[in-house]
């Protein structure tokens, strides 16, 4: 679970994910346009930020995931849209894409969200997550990568021939290599989205 202490300031958290909070707080989640207030960050899933502001504590959960908070000191990170809990306000974001062509078509879920700046970002993991180090390059199951830091490389490659492509679900015909020195890519303990955030769920 994510505790926030908010100071008459706002944050940004992933729509649904509130669990409970004291003092005045307000959350926005829907655009009516009044200058930037509300953000909304649309990923490769569909998923949505909601503006949270106000005095008072909040906390956050996602159907008992592990959550992990990362502090960016003017540097970035690129993290699975289904993954991505909070982030504070003076960080920025946008959407980018997994390089591949047509390989990213195939493994699908290619689209990933960028947050850059100084701040705390809080990210959800099935599971204790595991930090894998991209000095080698490293593949990992599309599903199983929940974050990595911005300078490291992405390609989608494949363990399969085409005549193992019949009858096999998306998610096992291409991995995503990650390379770079002193990078990091960030594993879930499975290989599907972290509890609470696909439509099959899950209880943890």
């Amino acid at each position: 679970m994510l505790r926030v202490r908010l100071d008459g300031g706002e944050m940004f958290a992933k729509q649904g994910s509130m669990v409970a909070y004291k003092g005045r707080v307000d959350f926005a989640y829907k655009s009516q346009g009044v200058g930037g207030f509300i953000r909304r960050a649309v990923t490769g899933e569909g998923q949505d930020l909601m503006t949270v502001k106000g005095q008072g504590i909040v906390w956050f959960a996602e159907s008992g995931s592990h959550i992990s908070i990362f502090n960016l000191d003017n540097d970035s990170l690129n993290i699975n849209g289904r993954s991505l809990l909070a982030l504070q306000s003076g960080l920025r974001y946008k959407i980018t894409t997994t390089s591949g062509g047509l390989g990213a078509m195939v493994a699908g879920g290619v689209f990933n969200t960028e947050v850059s700046g100084n701040g705390a970002v809080a990210v959800l993991c099935l599971g204790s997550p595991l930090v894998l180090p991209t000095d080698e390059p490293v593949c990992v199951d599309r599903d199983a990568a929940v974050a990595w830091t911005s300078g490291v490389q992405t390609r989608v490659v494949s363990s399969f021939k085409v005549g193992n492509l019949l009858g096999r679900s998306s998610g096992e015909l291409a991995q995503i290599e990650y390379s770079g020195r002193g990078g990091f890519v960030v594993v879930q303990c499975g290989e599907i989205p972290a509890a609470g955030t696909g439509s099959s769920g899950g209880s943890h």
